[in-house]
């Protein structure tokens, strides 16, 4: 079955002449013919290889060999009327084959891709200046010197993709001052006494693999993006050709091993044979690529000012815990004394250790030797006390909510044994969980990330806290952050949560064998509910509230309110668990700072006659246990009420508050 196709001219923007093509033909069987095929036969067989391969997706490696071999063999002939027409199907048909996974390039023939490219390479030098060698992945510019020239200026242009155009791709054989902002790619090439200079500028591709090309050797030189600057000894001849691939695919090294995914283009420099080298030398200044971390100024000192503030309050906290100790147990005040302690180290060690001391900028030294490296993301071996602070931040926050979740836990036990209270053995599992169960956590993370050549797999660069994304900027679960951090903080929360709301339904619930005196007022279940709210650190709730918000005006709102509930906890303690119970336990104090009562009289008239008001004092027993008398207006009831068994929740309350 044979069926016309038609290729779509880019300069001309029109169809060329169609071309009768065999639908039945295989690329195994192209690759069997082309050799001892006419010039006419070749044309069509370069035709239907680039169809065969305009599906990148599904090429095989061994589609690939095929390709390569068949456009190997197309692009070596010698100049015929057709030749041009068959270099720019198999320029599109190498283009297309650039376009393929990365993975189906492990098992291709790599002397096909070889010989290839030193083939393309001839090419740049034989074909004439041609937009239409221009394709999307890769484009072969040549400049055919008829008069002597001074310089070569390369230019390739930004779009609004990222693909090679033939319009954002120039050559001039004088400098032209064009801005870096436009520029994707510039390469000047100055011949001056025998003399000629390169300079590179690239301002979009983080590593780039540059190759010059002399009869017989291949020099290979990596570099960094940014300005670079080579001199070469030359005699140069007139003719100058570049081939430029927008990817590595065609140069797969064995040391070097890519672990990020940035764009490494190849550009190939081609001069002739005559042209005289005889000595190459490099001077590379490669710049790193940095993530450019930006915060804002404002969560920066919201932050700093809650944690002075905080350190101050959970100081006078426990140090009032510690004085009042006798009138509400050991236990509670264990409790509260060591969640003041670690959380107090905590938020010290973020003020003044939070912030890297060691920054690497404009930290690359130059190396003696024109190796090439084992990776694309340059590591940088431990330096500075950042992972020290890393591990000790880690060990206090997880230290402080493991002992608020003991907080919760001896909350829960006081309900369920309201007449014995805590258990005895309470105290001592306490501490060893409290002090011990972080200390795992942060040695298990330590452990399996941590590497002093390669910090950066447990710390992150800028700040001294865990790293949590990927060199994506993506939130990554394998990261320690997740399961040495985000994962059993969640677990304390959600126990903490439904401590919480026992606590409540608890307190809330009204027994109605209690008289009305017994009973607690709603404002204090409320303050009492809120207070073990705080205590038990709910308010990080909103950091996972936060993590999973792509809102951006969302995002910064609930950063301000995650930054002020949480470094302002310590104050939050302080108010809640020292400053309420000593002006209780003082009303002097309290009544003291109230306004004057302006004293006001009253009368009652009653429009009956005989009408006798009565009396509205009551007098009850204290004891439970004696029955209870009331004495009410000019009459007397005497009542005598059964002992009934209740929970003491104002007791209850005092207790832990």
């Amino acid at each position: 079955m044979h069926q016309a196709s038609a290729l779509c001219n880019i300069a001309t923007h029109s169809f060329d002449s169609p071309n009768i093509l065999n639908c039945s033909l295989t690329l195994d069987a192209i690759n069997a013919w082309v050799s001892g095929a006419t010039p006419e036969q070749k044309q069509n067989l370069a035709s239907s290889t680039q169809i065969l391969t305009s599906i990148p997706e599904r090429l095989t490696p061994h589609n690939i060999t095929n390709a390569a071999q068949i456009t190997n063999i197309l692009l070596s002939d010698q100049q015929t009327t057709q030749t041009t027409d068959i270099a720019i199907s198999a320029v599109a048909t190498i283009s297309q084959l650039l376009n393929a996974s990365h993975e189906m390039y492990s098992s291709v023939d790599h002397t096909a891709i070889s010989e290839l490219t030193q083939t393309l390479q001839k090419l740049s030098l034989r074909e004439k200046p041609n937009p239409l060698l221009v394709q999307p992945k890769m484009a072969v510019q040549s400049l055919k010197g008829q008069t002597p020239i001074r310089q070569v200026q390369l230019t390739s242009f930004k779009g609004l993709n990222d693909n090679f155009l033939p319009d954002r791709i120039k050559l001039h054989i004088t400098e032209a001052e064009v801005s870096k902002n436009i520029v994707d790619l510039q390469m000047n090439v100055t011949f001056s006494e025998g003399k000629a200079g390169l300079r590179l500028y690239s301002t979009t591709l983080l590593f780039l693999f540059l190759y010059f090309v002399i009869p017989h050797k291949m020099i290979c030189c990596e570099l960094y993006f940014n300005s670079d600057y080579f001199t070469f000894s030359v005699d140069f001849d007139k003719d100058i050709g570049f081939v430029l691939y927008d990817n590595d695919q065609f140069f797969q090294s064995k040391s070097f091993k890519p672990s990020l995914d940035t764009k490494r283009r190849v550009i190939s420099a081609n001069l002739q044979e005559n042209s005289g080298i005889d000595q190459v030398q490099f001077a590379v200044t490669p710049s790193a690529f940095d993530i450019n971390y930006q915060y804002s100024e404002a969560l920066h000192w919201i932050s700093i000012t809650g944690c002075a503030l905080s350190v101050v309050g959970l100081s006078v906290t426990a140090l009032y815990q510690i004085i009042t100790r006798k009138s509400r147990g050991g236990t509670p005040t264990l409790l509260v004394v060591n969640i003041c302690l670690s959380m107090t180290v905590f938020y010290l060690l973020f003020i003044f250790g939070i912030n890297n001391p060691v920054q690497h900028v404009n930290g690359t030294k130059m190396s003696g030797e024109n190796i090439v490296p084992e990776s694309d993301h340059h590591k940088y071996s431990d330096q500075g006390p950042c992972t020290a602070f890393t591990a000790l931040l880690q060990y206090f926050l997880l230290l402080t909510f493991t002992w608020n979740t003991l907080y919760g836990i001896n909350v829960f036990l006081l309900f369920k044994n309201s007449v014995s209270g805590t258990p005895p053995w309470f105290p001592q599992v306490a501490m060893a969980v409290g002090w011990g169960l972080p200390a795992v956590i942060v040695g298990i993370s330590l452990g399996s990330t941590y590497r002093v050549e390669e910090p950066l797999g447990y710390r992150q660069e800028e700040f001294c806290w865990l790293a949590s994304l990927d060199h994506k900027q993506k939130f990554n679960i394998k990261k320690p952050m997740f399961w040495g951090f985000v994962l059993p903080l969640l677990l304390m929360l959600i126990s903490n949560t439904a401590i919480l709301l026992h606590f409540s339904y608890k307190i809330c619930r009204t027994n109605p064998n209690l008289n009305k005196s017994r009973k607690t007022s709603l404002k204090k279940k409320m303050m009492s509910s809120f207070s073990l709210a705080v205590m038990l650190g709910l308010s990080w709730v909103t950091g996972y509230i936060l993590m999973i918000t792509q809102e951006k005006n969302l995002k910064f709102i609930l950063s301000v309110v995650f930054c002020l509930l949480n470094t302002t906890q310590g104050v939050q303690i302080f108010i809640l668990f020292a400053l309420r119970p000593f002006l209780n336990s003082n009303p002097a104090i309290l009544n003291s700072l109230r306004a004057p009562e302006i004293g006001l009289h009253k009368k009652t008239f009653f429009l009956w006659k005989n009408k006798i008001p009565e009396s509205n004092d009551s007098y009850k027993s204290t004891d439970g246990d004696s029955p209870r008398r009331a004495i009410k207006g000019n009459n007397t009831y005497i009542t005598i009420s059964k002992q009934i068994q209740y929970t003491n929740l104002p007791f209850l309350i005092k207790t832990f508050l």
